[in-house]
């Protein structure tokens, strides 16, 4: 319901980092570093190209929903978010969330 990316405002993509089956899409977010780049393709055969500004961790009760979901109201912005930190299966799964928050660069045909 929010902007894609490469639109302004803060685009969310949200991934499992783990199934019962294995690593999944998101296994290796966390080892993601400032600087590094993202490139998402996009359904009008375009690439929106990213760089990570930083990689930060949350304990489930302190997710910053706002901060995440409507960071950057007046530019482009790409935050990623998955499951992190200890996994408890008493309280049901991952005890945290890792959010790579990225600044968008520029965009290029596919």
């Amino acid at each position: 319901k929010g902007p894609r990316p490469g639109e302004i405002g803060s685009a969310v993509i949200l991934g499992h980092v783990d199934s019962t089956k294995g690593p999944a899409v998101f296994y290796r977010l966390q080892n993601l570093s400032s600087g590094d780049r993202i490139s998402v393709e996009l359904a009008n055969d375009k690439v929106a190209h990213f760089e990570v500004a930083r990689v930060a961790q949350y304990a489930n009760e302190d997710f910053p929903g706002s901060k995440v979901y409507a960071g950057s109201p007046d530019r482009p912005a790409l935050n990623l978010v998955t499951c992190g930190g200890e996994f408890d299966r008493d309280a049901g799964g991952y005890q945290s969330n890792v959010v790579v928050y990225a600044t968008y660069l520029w965009a290029t045909d596919a």
